[in-house]
């Protein structure tokens, strides 16, 4: 990863530029790949059946919120049980030495916070939360879990392949048996608190983003292809600011031609390298 050659040069500017401090980091679902979570459009997405649920499907259909919350119970057995990898530790570390200040996540585990990052803004939510849609509580995403499982006694679906939403896929059979619940509160249908294809992003979230990036020394994008808009567009507001961006990435990116520098190589082993060069 950092032998000799064109990948030792950018692997060198990224010490010199994270080793600046004021880092921003964006991070995407690549980051968790190591932490057994697969993404859309890596090596493991490549590997998905199944397409992510839209938000305009799961509102307009109780059989569609059947289908996803049978496959989000199994789902969440596995997103619950991920531990945050090497990635996520030295994000942490960085942020604990005062070089990286704020977290911008699109993920959705909350394998962040777990390894210890402070300061983390999740842009499309957490599914470590449900909310209802009529009275707007939120509530823990354990809590319904042990709901659905009481209201589905004897219930068991093996899943064939977890997607990056905490989604499994399974059998109709299976989904056609299952029972879901309304908010205890008020009867309202249950959303995970997370951001679907489909649905916008609040805006105040995304000021608060923009902000975070403007006021940055460098934006550090780890594991996004930045191929929406959702990403893409801070490394546009840092480029439109004179911001330079990092990028580590397996594979090429949407923004490798407004990076100051793009390295191509695995998160973890890549930002553990990273943390030791820079060790005090």
């Amino acid at each position: 990863m950092v032998g000799s050659g064109p990948g030792t040069r950018s692997f060198d500017r990224l010490v010199e530029f994270v080793g600046l401090g004021g880092v921003v980091v964006l991070s995407g679902a690549g980051l968790s790949t190591e932490s057994g979570i697969p993404d859309y459009r890596g090596e493991t997405g490549r590997m998905r059946r199944a397409e992510p649920m839209t938000y305009q499907t799961f509102v307009g259909s109780a059989a569609a919120r059947r289908r996803y919350w049978a496959r989000s119970h199994v789902g969440w057995r596995h997103i619950a049980h991920a531990t945050s990898n090497a990635g996520h530790h030295a994000v942490a570390a960085l942020q604990a030495r005062g070089l990286v200040t704020d977290v911008i996540t699109q993920n959705v585990d909350g394998l962040h916070q777990a390894a210890g990052a402070e300061r983390v803004v999740e842009l499309h939510g957490s599914l470590h939360r449900v909310r209802c849609l009529s009275c707007g509580e939120r509530t823990p995403r354990e809590r319904l879990h042990q709901r659905l499982s009481a209201a589905n006694p004897g219930w068991a679906a093996a899943a064939g392949t977890i997607n990056p939403d905490g989604d499994a896929v399974l059998a109709d059979d299976h989904v056609d048996t299952f029972t879901i619940v309304d908010c205890a509160a008020c009867d309202g249908v249950l959303k995970p608190d997370v951001v679907f294809f489909g649905e916008n992003v609040p805006r105040p979230r995304v000021a608060n983003c923009f902000e975070l990036t403007e006021g940055a020394d460098l934006l550090l994008v780890l594991g996004s292809s930045l191929t929406v808009m959702s990403g893409y567009r801070f490394v546009r507001r840092a480029v439109e600011h004179a911001i330079p961006v990092a990028i580590i990435n397996q594979g090429p990116t949407r923004g490798d031609d407004d990076a100051a520098v793009a390295v191509d190589a695995p998160l973890g082993p890549t930002l553990t390298a990273l943390l030791d060069e820079l060790r005090p």
